[in-house]
């Protein structure tokens, strides 16, 4: 079952990707971006990712909630907070998906990213965009996207879908969790967005946004100043 839970240290998420697409993932997502929207990005969001699914898993699948669960993965990417991510095993469908919305992503050496397949053809959502965005080269996954074959972690290192490959998650967490700290609010945010938008906004329309970053910063390191 796809659960969601508070933890002192940070705002954990656990998605098995193994399980249809349902309104309970989309409700699980969505209450962990509550949870780090209310306290304004205060501690990280860590999710733990495993499993792919199996033959079937659209039966019961309708648009209106791949619409839902898309529009839930961008309020990830977009949350306050640094996003810290897990995986372990094969990943697919749920896991893969909110793997590549967060910001650091740890990996156990069994990691194997794969799209889901539906009907002897990779399932044409969101993830295949983002695959394609930030693998270093759409050549590098064009297996993948159009064919389902598996990246595994070593692969998944070197194109830098993944961050880091460790057998000790824990030890790991707790470095990625320290590296985050202090980095958070609107401006984590805003910089994730100027980085997303990079690829596909033209320098003079992505220029009025980095400049408006650059004065609000301005701004904070003068009212910093003077107090």
């Amino acid at each position: 079952m796809v659960t969601a839970e508070q933890v002192p240290e940070a705002t954990r998420l656990r998605l098995d990707g193994g399980r249809p697409l349902s309104p309970e993932a989309v409700a699980a997502v969505s209450a962990v971006c509550d949870r780090a929207e209310d306290t304004g990005g205060s501690s990280p969001v860590i999710v733990e990712l495993s499993g792919t699914p199996s033959r079937g898993w659209t039966g019961e699948l309708t648009v209106g909630l791949v619409s839902k669960w898309e529009r839930a993965l961008r309020r990830l990417e977009r949350l306050p907070t640094a996003t810290i991510a897990v995986a372990d095993g094969d990943c697919g469908g749920l896991a893969l998906d909110a793997l590549l919305a967060t910001d650091i992503r740890i990996a156990t050496p069994s990691l194997r990213l794969a799209p889901a397949m539906a009907d002897g053809a990779t399932w044409p959502g969101m993830a295949l965009h983002r695959l394609a965005q930030q693998a270093t080269g759409t050549a590098a996954i064009r297996h993948t996207v159009l064919f389902g074959t598996p990246l595994d972690a070593v692969r998944a290192l070197e194109l830098h879908l993944v961050d880091e490959v460790t057998l000790d998650t824990a030890a790991a967490v707790s470095a990625a969790v320290e590296r985050a700290a202090g980095f958070a609010g609107t401006e984590l945010a805003s910089r994730r967005q100027l980085l997303l938008d990079a690829h596909t906004v033209p320098f003079e329309e992505a220029l009025g946004a980095h400049l408006a970053a650059c004065d609000r910063e301005l701004r904070r390191a003068s009212a910093g100043a003077a107090t």
